[in-house]
Parts: C-alpha cells; structure tokens; sequence
C-alpha cells in the first residue's frame, strides 16, 4: 500500500497567528493517525514561522507513527535532528522570504557538501531523504551520496492544473514519472509532494515507483469544511483508488 504521510505545518501557522496554544498541531497529528496516515511530517523552519522546537519535543514522546522532520541542510538544523533522531530526515531548500518551499535541492551542485552532512544522520539511524526535482542529474546526484529516498516536488505540476495550463500539467507528469522510473533504477525510494489535492492526487499516487506521498496544506485547508479526519480518509480513498486503477 502506497502511504500517506501528513504534514502538520500549518495547524501551527494558525495557532502562531494569535499567539496561543491553539490549535495544537501535536493534538492534529494523533488525530491524523487515528485516521489512518502512515506518517506525520512537520517541516522546522530556520525563522520558525509554524512548527517549533518544542512541537518537536512533543512529536518525538507523542507519536507511534514516525516522525518525518523536514529541514534545511545547516549546522543548527543537523544538530537538532542528531539529538532527536527521528524515523526520516527530509532535506529541503529554504529561504526567508519565501512563502513556501521553492522547487527542489541542487543535490549536483553541492555534492561534496550534502555528502558529507547526512553521513551523521545516516550514522545516527535516520532515513535521508532529498526534496528534489525530476532532473536526472539531481536524482543520480542524490544516489551517488548514499541518501536512501527522493521526494519529488509535485508543485509545477499542482501549479498548472489550477491555472488551467494542462498542455504543460501533462508535460510535467511525464517528466515526473521518468524521474520516478529513474529513482528506483538506482535503488531510490521514491515518494512525492507539494501542493497535492483531491483533484490533483490521482495521477501522482498512479506511477508505480512512488511509495508515499506527504501532503499538508491542502489537508488542512479542507480540514475546515469536513473535519481532519474526513480529509485524511478521503485523500487515502482517492490515493488507494488510484493505485488499483493502475495495477489492474
């Protein structure tokens, strides 16, 4: 079974907007999992805008399922993950004054240095994953430094149903199937995310390679109309249909 991994980032957006303790993205997370996500992924910002140390903290004692932490590839964020330890680290590019994740790691570009940071991680037991694009040169990169998974970032292909631009929607699902074919010929685990929907889900959870997708903002946002746990069974419906559809 393909699984989903939900990302609770943006339960704590709206409780940091007020300033209080609610709503509580540990609490959001149980309920993911008593609705049937296989993960919880939470993204710890370097400007901690949503997620902070201490949801952290909580998530590592709170959680049975495992804790996939998303972060940007520096000292700090290393070291926070190496006491933490948990189940994946994620590596993704970051900058301040984006609204969220722009695109994916240039892994060919600084290979030497991504090499030699997710040694300790890999050491300390956590499974390194690479939020690339599609490019073949990043997926063979992210094989050469020894990362066990590629996350393919789904956004361009997101970005262009809802504008309408379905010649290149179809386009990038091409090239984001070859990645994936591509990913697992080198031994890659393959998961994908970014900007997923209930309309946008079916043709990603179809191509046999990817294992897991994660998927946040859109669960919360739907969250509000039918309740997190509603959201969460629909998008597993949704990805579940679509992987029978494509075996069969």
């Amino acid at each position: 079974m393909q699984r989903l991994g939900v990302n609770i980032d943006h339960v704590a957006t709206i409780r940091n907007a007020r300033g209080t303790p609610w709503p509580d993205p540990v609490r959001a997370a149980k309920l993911a999992e008593e609705a049937g996500a296989d993960g919880i992924t939470a993204h710890l910002r370097e400007d901690r805008r949503h997620i902070s140390d201490g949801d952290i903290d909580r998530l590592m004692t709170a959680l049975r399922l495992p804790l996939n932490l998303e972060m940007a590839a520096t000292p700090e964020m290393q070291a926070i993950a190496l006491r933490h330890r948990p189940h994946a680290v994620c590596l993704v590019p970051e900058k301040r004054e984006e609204r969220t994740t722009e695109g994916g790691l240039d892994v060919a570009g600084q290979e030497s240095f991504m090499a030699d940071f997710i040694a300790p991680l890999r050491e300390a037991g956590c499974r390194v994953s690479m939020f690339i694009g599609h490019e073949p040169a990043q997926i063979e990169a992210s094989a050469r430094i020894g990362a066990a998974v590629v996350e393919l970032h789904t956004g361009a292909y997101c970005d262009y149903d809802t504008e309408g631009r379905m010649a290149e929607r179809d386009a990038e699902l091409a090239a984001l199937r070859r990645g994936a074919a591509l990913a697992h010929s080198l031994g890659l685990e393959v998961h994908a995310g970014h900007g997923l929907t209930f309309d946008t889900v079916t043709p990603i959870a179809a191509i046999p390679e990817v294992r897991e997708l994660n998927i946040g903002h859109f669960l919360i946002s739907e969250s509000v109309f039918i309740g997190l746990d509603g959201a969460i069974r629909e998008m597993r419906r949704r990805m579940d249909a679509a992987r029978a559809s494509s075996s069969s």
